[in-house]
């Protein structure tokens, strides 16, 4: 009887530790894409993490601070472009004069979301090495400026609340900032991630 317990424990053991083998096994060898896809798991909006993320697998090589800086960089990039579209729409002609005021409003937020996020991305490139109280430090501001950039999204799009406002300005400014905010929301995921990995 003891020996089928001493037999049926070293064979529990020798199963675990194969299972675990067999984990590491996997992990190591998964693709790069494979990690995004796992990675943008932990992001609100996966699908559009995967999609933005995947064409620089190769860059981001399995490595959270690169996969969190390319998400920082490609929200920065959206927002750019996000901002660009908002400032011709001011341009538009016969827009009522709330509109216009919502606009000019909304080209404020998205310079002050692409400041942000620029400060971001910078901020992220100077963590490398960053130890205790230093890394802490970067990444909070890291934090701190991409929620701020969310703030400014929504302020955006408060701008045009109420059925005044409906029209294809909204529609059009409604689109390319909610985006922007989805990408800016994963990217801000993925930050939090690497912080709380590499805090402990």
């Amino acid at each position: 009887m003891a020996r089928l317990g001493l037999f049926l424990l070293v064979l529990s053991f020798a199963l675990h530790m194969a299972a675990i083998a067999a984990s590491a096994s996997t992990t190591s060898n998964s693709s790069p894409t494979d990690y995004i896809v796992a990675s943008c798991k932990a992001t609100r909006y996966p699908a559009l993490c995967v999609q933005c993320l995947s064409a620089y697998a190769s860059a981001i090589r399995q490595n959270e601070q690169h996969l969190a800086q390319t998400a920082l960089s490609v929200g920065l990039s959206r927002a750019k472009s996000a901002a660009a579209y908002v400032a011709k729409m001011n341009k538009v002609r016969g827009i009522k004069p709330r509109e216009r005021q919502a606009v000019k409003d909304c080209i404020e937020n998205m310079r002050d979301s692409v400041d942000r996020l620029s400060q971001s991305v910078e901020e992220l490139g100077h963590v490398g090495r960053a130890t205790g109280r230093d890394f802490v430090w970067r990444m909070s501001n890291v934090q701190t400026w991409v929620s701020a950039a969310l703030t400014d999204h929504n302020s955006c799009l408060d701008g045009f609340a109420g059925k005044g406002m409906d029209g294809n300005i909204k529609a059009a400014i409604r689109q390319r900032v909610v985006n922007v905010a989805q990408v800016t929301s994963n990217a801000l995921a993925l930050v939090n991630r690497f912080a709380t990995r590499h805090r402990a």
